[in-house]
């Protein structure tokens, strides 16, 4: 089955404060953030991956710049949050799991190699980074069995980060949109998954990437850091 995979760019990225919606911000290699996402897509899962894109902020471009990607439309892009973004992705996807990442990370092509495998299996994750643990960040804690129990930037005691590449496998998904379904406009989507865990049962691993590099875009110092790296 082809790999189902999602990229979440519907926001406005006010912080960085650039005219155009942030995924088409410019790296050092000339390359934009989400064509350097669309290249460790293809490295890892080849040129056939279905790769669908969340859009809202200044769409047009974003649909310009990647025609053959399929789109789905945040039109409360201003009013809501990315549980809402992906909620609209997975109710529009075929059956089987999806892989989905926020449209902001710069990260090392290895991640999806990495992630590959689990997909392969169908087994649901997040990917983290457990060399830091910020404040502001989304973070972890697991269960006895290793699997990922609280996922939330309240975490205490965390392991580490979410660094916003993710899989649903095809049994969780049911779970995950009515979760999605479920939580308030702003909040992200690990809420959604927070709750599938919690309630649903869902069995998320922790997909380990603290070696490589994966660098989320808010601020103009995040991308002066991920201009180091590619």
């Amino acid at each position: 089955m082809t790999t189902q995979i999602v990229i979440l760019a519907a926001g406005m990225g006010s912080r960085l404060g650039r005219s155009l919606p942030k995924p088409l911000t410019e790296l050092s290699d000339g390359r934009t953030i989400m064509q350097q996402q669309f290249d460790n897509i293809h490295h890892a899962f080849g040129t056939n991956a279905k790769v669908t894109i969340v859009v809202g902020y200044k769409l047009e471009h974003v649909i310009e710049a990647f025609p053959d990607a399929s789109f789905v439309y945040n039109e409360q892009y201003d009013q809501t949050n990315t549980s809402k973004s992906l909620l609209r992705a997975l109710r529009t996807s075929n059956p089987g799991g999806v892989l989905w990442m926020n449209g902001d990370v710069v990260f090392d092509p290895e991640a999806l190699e990495r992630a590959a495998l689990l997909v392969a299996r169908d087994q649901s994750f997040v990917s983290v980074n457990t060399a830091k643990v910020s404040d502001e960040e989304v973070k972890y804690t697991t269960d006895a069995q290793g699997y990922i129990r609280e996922l939330s930037k309240s975490v205490k005691n965390a392991l580490g980060e979410a660094v916003g590449i993710n899989y649903v496998s095809r049994d969780g998904k049911a779970a995950l949109v009515r979760q999605l379904n479920r939580v308030n406009d702003q909040d992200y989507f690990e809420r959604g998954l927070e709750l599938a865990i919690e309630e649903d049962g869902l069995r998320v691993e922790p997909l380990d990437i603290s070696d490589l590099y994966a660098v989320e875009i808010d601020f103009a110092e995040d991308l002066e850091r991920a201009n180091l790296f590619v």
